[in-house]
């Protein structure tokens, strides 16, 4: 039986909370298409491009119109953990009913920018594109990997974070966010500085590379060091059969890439939602450390923000404290 990847919690347990059905199929398809071999590229592309026509389609027209076998569907079904390609079919046309009972509410733009687009029309398939990634990385969230993850980084000595380019703001933002729960930790993006780090590395310490293709050889190469030196490994990238996929635990991003590199916008949010996943599980599990440790931080840098007297100068009307109530200094 294919072991799709499930939205975190069962919906009936979310209370109020609500959100369009995400295809998980075709996200999981998606998400090891590198790794297939150039025919099963060719029958996962045509799946993802159009699942519903997929879904209607008999293994033969799909064989014909990928210009490869039967035998090749059958083996790109297996690859992709499902017995066969009638179970495909009902899974894709289950998720192809669920999209179009979504998009009766919401239209669904394309994502690629063309030339002729209005800055408007830029606008909008930005901001969807990004929403789509962090909609489609929480729907996909393996939620035992990441409580897994969590579990291992609150018992760390040391935390490791790897990344580069884009990948390396992401890792900077969660070494900023777990310096402020008192973790102790570190983000790196220079090769020799990785390798370094990576070497001095231990037995319960955890590493974290962050790439987006999972083939960054900086990355690759300093979480194998880290791994080789008895630290726990971690890997947040789109796709988990790529290089980077050795890893102890890899968390799984949703990001589409597109023209003009607006996909790579949408992969560093992706990686943000899951570094906010991590965060907010190690907070909540170390919840009275954490509290305590972003109060004191707090209060350290509060001397930095511009006081209640200066605001109201300067905006020309009362400060107000979080609560409502107007501020006072005294």
């Amino acid at each position: 039986m294919a072991q799709i990847p499930k939205s975190s919690g069962d919906r009936a347990n979310r209370g109020d909370v609500s959100s369009s059905p995400v295809p998980t199929t075709v996200l999981r398809i998606r998400s090891l298409l590198p790794s297939l071999a150039p025919a099963e590229q060719r029958v996962a592309q045509r799946v993802v491009d159009d699942p519903e026509r997929a879904a209607a389609s008999s293994i033969t027209q799909l064989a014909k119109d990928c210009a490869t076998s039967e035998a090749t569907v059958i083996r790109f079904c297996r690859t992709i953990d499902f017995s066969g390609y009638r179970e495909l079919r009902l899974a894709l046309a289950t998720e192809a009913g669920q999209a179009r009972g979504a998009r009766a509410d919401s239209a669904e733009l394309a994502s690629d920018i063309n030339p002729d687009d209005t800055l408007i029309t830029v606008v909008q398939k930005i901001a969807y594109t990004d929403a789509r990634a962090v909609e489609e990385t929480g729907a996909a969230m393996d939620v035992e990997v990441l409580r897994s993850v969590i579990d291992t980084m609150s018992n760390a000595r040391r935390i490791d974070v790897y990344g580069v380019g884009a990948s390396a703001f992401v890792g900077a933002d969660l070494q900023q966010k777990l310096h402020r729960i008192g973790l102790t930790s570190f983000a790196w993006s220079d090769a020799h500085v990785m390798l370094t780090s990576a070497a001095l590395l231990e037995e319960g310490d955890v590493a974290i590379g962050i790439s987006h293709r999972g083939t960054t050889i900086d990355t690759v190469q300093a979480l194998s060091e880290a791994g080789r030196r008895g630290a726990r490994t971690v890997a947040i990238t789109n796709f988990p059969r790529s290089p980077i996929g050795f890893a102890d635990h890899v968390l799984t991003t949703a990001a589409r890439e597109t023209l003009f590199r607006s996909g790579a916008t949408a992969s560093r949010l992706a990686q943000l939602t899951v570094v906010d996943c991590l965060f907010v599980g190690l907070a909540q599990i170390r919840y009275t450390d954490s509290m305590s440790a972003l109060e004191t931080t707090y209060e350290a840098v509060r001397g930095l923000r511009l006081s209640d007297d200066r605001r109201r100068r300067r905006s020309g009307s009362p400060a107000t404290d979080n609560d409502g109530t107007t501020g006072n200094d005294d």
